[in-house]
């Protein structure tokens, strides 16, 4: 991995990518804990740090209410936080550059390389374009829609004020929401839980900025090449599947508890909504903490596979989750190679995918045991909390505004690792060193 120097240090692209994420956190910290942020008080400097992290890393987890406990101001500088956060900072400083109409740099485009994980620099600058444009249409499609549908309830400027924090909020996979303080803290939009308008928009926002920009792109340019690549084609399908499969659980398990009081299509829409939001939409319609059991474990195995890569969400992503499955299918039927879509797919694909899946299963398993020990809930709810945090999900049973001061940096901590990512944070960390020169006697061992 090539080395960038700064000021007479050499940086790889995931420490600049991790360092860059630590400056936005500390500058959204300072932010948030000026007088002019809080609406109820000044905000600790662990509340402070707490939130902006949320927001940076596109979480929705808060220890303050967005609604009531800050002023226009701090709800502001979350949004841009997690503006940032979602599209990526480096993005965002491209797109300052491009507008100065500057030429974007061997190091820039290195580090728009690894932010946007590809494996070539090739067009990587026309991908930013898209990129950029594509959130600012979606953004603003949304925003649009939120707002019309807000100024039923509400005065013009603050549905136009409305709509547009939650449209950046939701397509970013942030899972702020300004309606906590109407039926309680932990409600979001629970009121618009059958109204189309808002389930679709926010399905809508939820699911195309979790497939990533880079499908988005695929995507728009299928009526000249009339194909689709197969990292598009894994993510489209898998993602769909685990739509389809998460919404009929979901209608299965709740259809005579928390569905129950709505209407035929009101319970489609709740199904829906709720088997896309652990994507890391991190909104939610209907109080997570009243769900059954079963329900909560199912949103715990869908926050943890997250979205796709690329995007703005969250988990070990879908095609980490599809790989996996591929290798343990081609194993049971006896076959050496991989294959997904005809295609056959690297010994490195592989061991990257079971790397990433077995680090972040001792993250969240180390978390949970930790936040066991620093907080007072039950099992189910500490574990849910941990994989929230790790898929910067949002969604919470309740735990997150009673969190002690270690409980808050464990998940801080958990917030800014599942946004990095496992294996960026380990390659940031890891020492420099040279090609192996020698290699070990294979051996032998039993598995299974």
């Amino acid at each position: 991995m090539a080395n960038l120097s700064y000021g007479g240090l050499r940086l790889t692209p995931p420490k600049i990518l991790s360092l860059g994420f630590i400056l936005l956190i500390a500058a959204g910290t300072v932010l948030l804990s000026l007088p002019v942020s809080s609406a109820q008080g000044d905000i600790s400097w662990i509340d402070a740090l707490f939130m902006a992290t949320s927001a940076t890393c596109v979480t929705g987890l808060a220890v303050i209410d967005v609604g009531t406990g800050l002023t226009t101001f701090g709800q502001i500088v979350l949004l841009v936080l997690f503006q940032f956060g979602g599209l990526g900072f480096v993005t965002m400083a491209t797109l300052i550059t491009l507008v100065l109409s500057r030429r974007i740099s061997l190091k820039e485009r290195l580090l728009l390389q690894e932010s946007m994980n590809q494996n070539s620099m090739q067009g990587i600058v026309r991908l930013i374009r898209r990129v950029l444009i594509y959130s600012l249409v979606i953004q603003l499609s949304g925003a649009a829609a939120l707002a019309l549908r807000f100024l039923k309830d509400m005065p013009a400027g603050k549905a136009a004020y409305y709509g547009i924090f939650h449209s950046i909020s939701i397509f970013n996979n942030a899972g702020f929401d300004l309606f906590g303080d109407v039926h309680g803290p932990f409600s979001g939009l629970t009121r618009y839980v059958e109204d189309p308008v808002v389930n679709i928009t926010a399905m809508l926002l939820i699911f195309l900025g979790g497939i990533g920009f880079i499908v988005l792109s695929d995507v728009v340019d299928f009526r000249k090449r009339r194909r689709l690549t197969l990292h598009s084609k894994v993510v489209l399908s898998t993602s769909l599947i685990l739509i389809a499969a998460g919404a009929a659980l979901f209608f299965w398990l709740e259809l005579y508890h928390t569905l129950k009081p709505l209407h035929p299509g009101g319970k489609a829409l709740a199904s829906f909504l709720q088997a896309l939001t652990p994507r890391s939409g991190g909104i939610t319609t209907l109080d997570i903490y009243k769900l059954r059991e079963s329900t909560q474990f199912l949103i715990i195995l869908l926050m943890f596979i997250g979205a796709a890569p690329g995007s703005t969400g969250g988990g070990i992503k879908v095609t980490t989750f599809a790989l996996l499955i591929a290798a343990v299918y081609s194993r049971i039927r006896g076959r050496e190679d991989v294959v997904l879509f005809r295609h056959r797919l690297s010994k490195e694909s592989v061991y990257r995918a079971i790397t990433m899946t077995l680090l972040s299963l001792l993250l969240v398993i180390t978390a949970t045991m930790l936040l066991s020990i620093t907080e007072q809930a039950d099992f189910l709810t500490v574990m849910f909390e941990a994989v929230s945090a790790f898929g910067t999900s949002g969604l919470t049973m309740g735990l997150t505004t009673e969190l002690s001061a270690a409980g808050k940096i464990l998940v801080i901590l958990l917030m800014f690792i599942g946004r990095t990512g496992p294996l960026t944070l380990a390659y940031a960390l890891r020492p420099t060193k040279g090609k192996e020169l020698y290699r070990h006697p294979e051996g032998h061992m039993m598995i299974g």
